[in-house]
């Protein structure tokens, strides 16, 4: 049923005044307090680290949205995130991909 479902996905790119690590730092605390984190299999490649976490959204949270967040290493005082959050709709539409993604983004930007 699902495979029949459609899709609400949406990418934020954000630029971030912080080294590398603290972004790091930064986005898994953010992500950490808004879902549930979900192990990698795949070994992270130099200069990037990806965070993924299964986190609420829709009316009162009960929609799964999975938001995956790679942090890339920009200089030396700057980092880029790219946030992409994907969720399933129903036969209302709520938007849960793409305002769990503004949500988050407006977190990891202040």
């Amino acid at each position: 049923m699902a495979k029949l479902m459609r899709k609400n996905v949406h990418e934020i790119e954000l630029a971030v005044a912080l080294p590398f690590e603290d972004t790091v730092e930064r986005v898994a605390h953010v992500l950490g307090r808004a879902g549930r984190r979900v192990c990698l299999g795949s070994e992270p490649r130099a200069g990037q680290r990806m965070i993924r976490v299964v986190a609420g959204g829709g009316f009162g949270g009960m929609n799964p949205v999975v938001v995956t967040a790679l942090v890339t290493f920009g200089g030396a005082s700057d980092s880029q995130v790219r946030l992409r959050a994907a969720a399933k709709e129903g036969l209302i539409r709520q938007r849960a991909g793409e305002r769990t993604a503004a949500r988050l983004a407006a977190l990891l930007d202040t």
